[in-house]
């Protein structure tokens, strides 16, 4: 795979923060390191109580917008004024304590204009206090109907055109907002290409993961409640989705479809 785009379209990178002053340094410095280097970074504040807004008005780069809002409204609603903000041809996703590796846009930008694909993901890699763990990889692509089965696209390692789909925003719902935006794009596009490579790494030991139960009831309301699937198809899939999970964080299992 080649790191240099010819034209280098303009990459716009959403990433949303609440009280993040522990990580979101390493996190901007991820962005800013990258190979690639026609991109903005739009950070939404979700009215930070902590020092995070002192720390991002200090930073000096043209590259970074920062957006304050006026109360917390969560990180679905942040991204989606992030999105609204975005100037660039393709939209991508960081939250405000993860990582991105160097290659992140100069290897997936590639992949995507050199096969024509308009939504992709690729592997990431957890990350903690004690070090890097678990890969979690991921099929060769995605569907709207394997992925009601379980996600495999983790929001970090999202890149979408929006040349091709137009600004597609996520649904305002209490979680998985970021799952209804991936639904909603396989809609449209009948499918989701994997970048079979470790590009991000996702940290598990911040406030930005949640535990597995809660995970795993927001997955039912999401059946249930947002796709408004009977007891008896909510049930089918989320017996999927908890096998699904159960191998997608084994040490040993890799996730396939």
């Amino acid at each position: 795979m080649n790191n240099v785009v010819s034209d280098s379209p303009l990459v716009s990178v959403i990433m949303p923060c609440y009280n993040a002053e522990k990580n979101i340094q390493e996190s901007i410095q991820s962005v800013l390191n990258q190979e690639y280097q026609n991109f903005e970074l739009i950070i939404i504040d979700d009215n930070s109580n902590d020092h995070t807004v002192e720390f991002l008005k200090g930073i000096n780069d043209h590259r970074i917008k920062l957006i304050c809002l006026e109360k917390n409204y969560g990180a679905g609603h942040s991204r989606n004024k992030g999105i609204e903000y975005a100037q660039g041809r393709f939209i991508a996703f960081l939250d405000s304590d993860d990582l991105w590796l160097s290659n992140k846009l100069s290897e997936q930008i590639s992949f995507m204009l050199e096969n024509d694909y308009h939504f992709t993901f690729s592997y990431y890699q957890h990350i903690n206090n004690s070090g890097l763990s678990k890969i979690i990889t991921a099929p060769e692509f995605t569907t709207y109907h394997k992925s009601l089965y379980g996600n495999v696209i983790g929001c970090l390692t999202v890149i979408y055109d929006v040349s091709h789909f137009g600004k597609q925003y996520m649904p305002l719902i209490r979680k998985r907002q970021d799952f209804g935006l991936w639904l909603k794009l396989l809609t449209i596009e009948k499918k989701a290409y994997c970048y079979p490579k470790v590009l991000a790494y996702y940290r598990t030991d911040s406030g930005m993961t949640q535990n597995k139960l809660n995970a795993a009831k927001h997955q039912w309301q999401f059946y249930r409640e947002t796709l408004e699937f009977n007891w008896f198809r909510s049930s089918w899939y989320f017996f999927f989705y908890t096998i699904n999970g159960l191998c997608k964080h084994s040490p040993t299992i890799k996730v396939t479809k």
